[in-house]
């Protein structure tokens, strides 16, 4: 205890199930969907539809999905997040960095109290989103202000967003640029980002400005033109209007106008996940290559040295 680090750093992503099972992904799925940040409908109409209906279709499909990426060390987004916390621990030897998941485990709440008993006073809790959204960002915001109430002797600094943050903007063009040199380029670059509810952004949720600044910022770093590069979004889920426009039709339009090979990248993801490689690496290619054309997924940062670099440099401003 007495050469316990005074501070901390928590990598927070959104989680995970901890088996490809439908009874895990069903537990998980449950505490996702069960925030209100998520699925902003009053609970009592809610709940009976998700317990009663969209759990007991969705958790089985879910878990096909999920078997299709898993990893021999368990889901790719915890085996990479776990990874990228100890890289950056690697950097940052004076403080004690750990990993945290919003939903599942190792829980974010349970991971605060493990720092407060191990002796910290000061913690950075850095959400894995590098675009802010009140639909991902805020639900980290709202159990950390729940948390600081309890806890008032210690100091905890939240890192709300880091878009065009130079540092990560290098890696992310790094990590691109290296792919380039060992695979070749494409004739355009797709940023897919997930997507969330238009009436979600029509609300003042600064998240698509936010992405398109990063896609932006990512493009000029490469010295790309106008004409090299697009931008869309993924991952709908429900009949409403979504963030526009969409990743994959606009994948098949550029097939369509005769583009042959179409590099995608996930920029808004920190660590690969079901996500980018189910949907996104799985399916986006499987109907580009029923259109004709050639779609490579360039993975996302995971614990390359410059995105924990980077993150290392985040938290470290904070706990200044």
């Amino acid at each position: 205890m007495l050469n316990a680090p005074e501070s901390a750093v928590l990598a927070v992503n959104l989680g995970t199930p901890e088996a490809p099972t439908a009874p895990a992904v069903r537990r998980y799925l449950a505490e996702f969907l069960s925030d209100p940040r998520v699925v902003a409908i009053p609970a009592l109409f809610w709940k009976p539809l998700l317990y009663g209906v969209i759990l007991p279709l969705r958790s089985g499909r879910s878990a096909e999905k999920y078997a299709q990426v898993w990893l021999p060390g368990g889901s790719p987004l915890m085996v990479h997040t776990r990874n990228l916390a100890e890289a950056m621990q690697r950097l940052m030897p004076g403080r004690r960095v750990r990993h945290a998941m919003r939903y599942g485990v190792p829980a974010l709440g349970n991971e605060l109290d493990a720092a407060k008993d191990a002796g910290v006073r000061r913690i950075a809790v850095l959400p894995l989103y590098p675009q802010y959204s009140t639909t991902t960002t805020a639900s980290v915001e709202d159990l950390v202000e729940r948390w600081r109430r309890r806890n008032p002797d210690v100091q905890v600094e939240l890192i709300r967003d880091y878009p065009v943050h130079p540092a990560w903007v290098d890696a992310v063009a790094g990590s691109i640029r290296r792919w380039w040199e060992r695979n070749g380029r494409g004739e355009k670059l797709m940023f897919s980002f997930h997507g969330i509810p238009q009436r979600v952004a029509d609300a003042g949720d600064p998240y698509p400005r936010q992405c398109e600044a990063s896609a932006a910022a990512i493009a000029a770093a490469l010295g790309l033109s106008a004409d090299e590069w697009q931008m869309g979004y993924q991952s709908r889920f429900g009949r409403e209007k979504w963030l526009q426009p969409y990743a994959e039709p606009s994948l098949w339009a550029l097939a369509e106008r005769g583009v042959k090979q179409i590099d995608v990248v996930c920029p808004g993801f920190a660590t690969d996940c079901l996500e980018t490689l189910e949907e996104v690496a799985l399916g986006f290619t499987h109907t580009l290559a029923e259109r004709g054309a050639q779609m490579r997924y360039i993975p996302c940062l995971n614990d390359d040295p410059a995105h924990a670099g980077a993150l290392a440099q985040l938290a470290e401003d904070a706990l200044k």
